[in-house]
């Protein structure tokens, strides 16, 4: 909780132009920044720029200084003193959905952001009952941090004669800036808003989104009647660039007699951090369970995601968003399927493969696929390594040791 924030020490200091808080862009009128996806019950919590009462997570800003350069605004930002009320926290997405953990969100009981589910339940119960196998795994797909390059960076500069703003900032997808900042943070006409991104300095996803330092600039801006800027340090960014992935995953994949898969089963908790930035609620769902069909035969597949809210930097897409976590669940489960079975790892992917003359092929996960041949691609992929000495080879030496 945010009892006090005391800036007058960093008023007094010369080359200081202003401090300004969440409550003085509350009353000035802008918005809570909102995601871009929505699922049914859906739990939004508010997501300001800058904090209004209390803060969710470290590097979750409460104020900005602005002054006539980056040394002196960094010292000024030193002197500004805030008095707060520590409370219980929870990092770990499993343990933030556990009974009696620490609430991130009033609005969201038991931290739950949403539940959603994909494909068919009861055809993937009926599978796993009549299979001659079934593999199971718990997956961890860890946390990471986008390193772009070149941390963010934004300036602002509102032209009063002519009411217009126009914003400079390290964006892969700028149109998506003007939209959401414009129409839904700042009120401000398309007409009015005009957003540059230059050389962007590496994102992978990481500079799609909206991000509170960009809208602090551009309100900054309009407010003080001057150009405003902004750049991260390395250290900000590891704090507030949004992270990616962090899955907790149970697999469970049924075989038949003949090392064909019969049915998929995938239970993931997805951890969303304490905010839903841009396109965090799309990352664990339509981009990630519609594709664990990938590129094999699977009659019955059920996807089960539970996102959770946590005392954590925002997750959302990075590098492949949703697509990377799928691949890797599939295929790190066919490795555990081919050696609890005693098949091949290539030959186990061979058998399942979708044939070539299957297609258009419907996935039991919503997605339709259009022309694929995969059986070549399986056999280059394997002709460079000699696969069937390499294989003798690395048996050979097991034996030895």
């Amino acid at each position: 909780t945010i009892n006090r924030i005391d800036a007058s020490a960093a008023l007094a200091m010369p080359g200081v132009h202003a401090v300004l808080t969440g409550a003085d862009m509350q009353a000035a009128g802008v918005n809570p920044i909102p995601p871009g996806w929505l699922h049914p019950g859906i739990k939004i919590a508010e997501f300001r720029a800058l904090a209004v009462g209390r803060v969710s997570h470290v590097g979750n800003a409460v104020a900005v200084v602005i002054a006539a350069s980056p040394s002196i605004a960094r010292d000024a930002a030193d002197l500004v003193d805030v008095d707060y009320t520590d409370h219980p926290a929870v990092a770990d997405a499993v343990a933030a959905l556990a009974a009696g953990a620490p609430q991130v969100h009033p609005d969201a009981p038991g931290n739950v952001v949403f539940n959603w589910q994909l494909g068919d339940a009861a055809a993937v119960d009926a599978a796993m009952a009549g299979a001659k196998s079934v593999v199971r795994q718990h997956l961890v797909n860890q946390r990471l941090i986008a390193n772009a390059i070149e941390p963010r960076a934004s300036l602002a500069n509102y032209d009063a004669a002519a009411d217009e703003l126009t914003l400079y900032v390290t964006s892969q997808n700028p149109h998506v800036h003007r939209l959401i900042m414009g129409a839904f943070v700042l009120g401000i006409p398309e007409h009015k808003f005009r957003v540059i991104a230059p050389d962007v300095g590496g994102g992978f996803g990481s500079k799609i989104f909206i991000y509170p330092e960009e809208c602090v600039v551009a309100w900054a801006s309009k407010t003080l009647g001057r150009p405003v800027k902004w750049t991260a340090t390395r250290s900000e960014s590891f704090l507030t660039d949004a992270h990616g992935r962090d899955h907790d995953t149970d697999v469970e994949m049924a075989f038949d007699a003949g090392g064909k898969i019969v049915g998929l089963r995938v239970k993931t908790i997805a951890n969303l951090g304490a905010y839903l930035t841009l396109f965090a609620p799309a990352v664990p769902t339509y981009l990630y369970g519609t594709l664990l069909s990938g590129q094999y035969n699977i009659p019955a597949i059920h996807v089960d995601v539970t996102a959770a809210y946590t005392h954590t930097t925002p997750v959302d897409a990075y590098r492949g968003a949703g697509r990377p976590e799928a691949t890797y669940l599939l295929e790190r489960t066919m490795d555990v399927a081919a050696k609890q079975l005693g098949i091949d790892p290539a030959e186990l992917r061979r058998r399942n493969l979708i044939p070539a003359n299957a297609f258009p092929f419907q996935t039991a996960v919503a997605l339709q696929l259009d022309s694929v041949d995969y059986e070549p691609i399986l056999d280059k992929w394997l002709a460079p390594i000699v696969y069937a000495a390499c294989r003798a080879k690395e048996g050979a030496g097991r034996a030895a040791r």
